[in-house]
């Protein structure tokens, strides 16, 4: 008789969507190959196209998302519109310390029972495992040089907080709920990644890397992760008390402060679009279908440890970033043989305005329907 496995046993499960008219059906497959090499296909949800229009049209036209797309006109149009770098520093210490309070706070709410610790499990074991997927598609796929391919996969392995941001921001204006573990799962994922990255690196090359006792010193030390931990960690002390006293800062700046950092990203971003061109087009589509095939891999993870519909949406947004903070730095230490051009164009010039734009509407629709009551 056969059987149907969601989730972690990735192997047994296929995904895809076929568009039919109004409609895009996305499908599991069982292990009967019986009736097709995938197996029998069993559907999952309908999402009519119409709808994921309108939502991927509302997050276009968020301010957020608006300020994003002036930073990269105002490139374009040839302005000197530039926000200081000691600004642009502060902004981003402002956002991984709100992040990560918050969170702690909302743990502090919820506790670790329940789904908590094996749902932080998992994040990690993805972050390890994703790199590896990347790295044999940018090998056969797009056929870049191994110790390149290393280091791009890491980045899609690891997370982007400012997409992980707007996703929460994009939840908030639908009044949609999620865990507090949830940022502490975002922290989870940013190192792993890098570790897998450095492995597949030495197959390629035996004499790559610094160490990886030095690396992770650097990694665990650095100042993104040492603020986003330990803030999480204060909110998780602290709890409604720390909130009360602190929310006229992390909390009621939070979107407008967040729409100053993208724009400039948005200023960033069309600059490194310059070197876009450079790539080819087989790792070009790599930036957009990579994101696709994390996102499914984290709504089938979701779906197997029973996520609520906020935190399922999260999920799949970390699972279908990729890092252009923490990772580019590791790997300029670790891998500096390794092109910078190419990962840091893919991850930024390409993969972050796709989520950006379109990703995030794209996975919360597709876990509406998966996730719904």
């Amino acid at each position: 008789m056969p059987q149907r496995r969601v989730g972690l046993d990735l192997v047994a499960v296929a995904t895809s969507f076929a568009a039919t008219g109004r409609v895009a059906r996305l499908y599991e497959f069982s292990d009967d190959a019986q009736h097709s090499p995938l197996g029998s296909p069993h559907l999952l949800c309908e999402i009519r196209v119409t709808d994921l229009f309108q939502a991927a049209l509302s997050n276009l036209l968020s301010p957020m998302v608006l300020f994003f797309l002036l930073g990269f006109a105002a490139v374009k149009l040839g302005s000197d519109l530039a926000i200081p770098e000691p600004i642009s520093k502060a902004i981003s210490l402002y956002l991984m310390l709100s992040i990560g309070f918050r969170g702690g706070v909302e743990l502090h709410h919820s506790g670790l029972s329940g789904p908590v610790v094996p749902t932080l499990l998992c994040a990690a074991a993805l972050s390890f495992s994703l790199p590896v997927l990347a790295y044999a598609l940018l090998r056969s796929a797009a056929a870049l040089e191994g110790t390149t391919a290393a280091a791009v996969a890491a980045h899609y392995g690891s997370v982007s907080v400012v997409t992980f941001a707007a996703a929460t921001g994009f939840l908030s204006q639908r009044g949609i709920h999620y865990e507090g573990y949830c940022v502490a799962m975002m922290a989870l994922m940013e190192s792993p990644a890098i570790i897998t990255g450095l492995l597949l690196a030495r197959r390629t090359d035996k004499s790559t890397s610094p160490g990886t006792a030095q690396l992770l010193r650097e990694v665990l030390a650095s100042g993104s992760i040492i603020l986003l931990v330990g803030s999480f960690i204060i909110g998780w002390a602290t709890g409604a008390a720390g909130m009360k006293s602190l929310a006229p800062v992390v909390d009621a700046p939070f979107r407008g402060v967040l729409a100053i950092f993208l724009l400039d990203m948005g200023l960033l971003t069309a600059h490194r679009l310059r070197s876009a061109s450079r790539l080819g087009v087989r790792l070009l589509a790599f930036g957009i279908y990579m994101p696709l095939v994390g996102a499914t891999i984290g709504l089938l993870t979701a779906r197997m440890l029973g996520m609520s519909l906020g935190s399922a949406t999260l999920l799949t947004v970390l699972t279908a970033s990729a890092s252009y903070i923490a990772v580019p730095a590791a790997m300029r230490l670790a891998l500096p043989e390794a092109n910078p051009a190419v990962y840091t164009t893919l991850s930024l010039g390409v993969t972050f305005p796709f989520n950006l734009s379109l990703g995030i509407p794209l996975y919360f629709a597709i876990a509406e329907q998966l996730f719904q009551p």
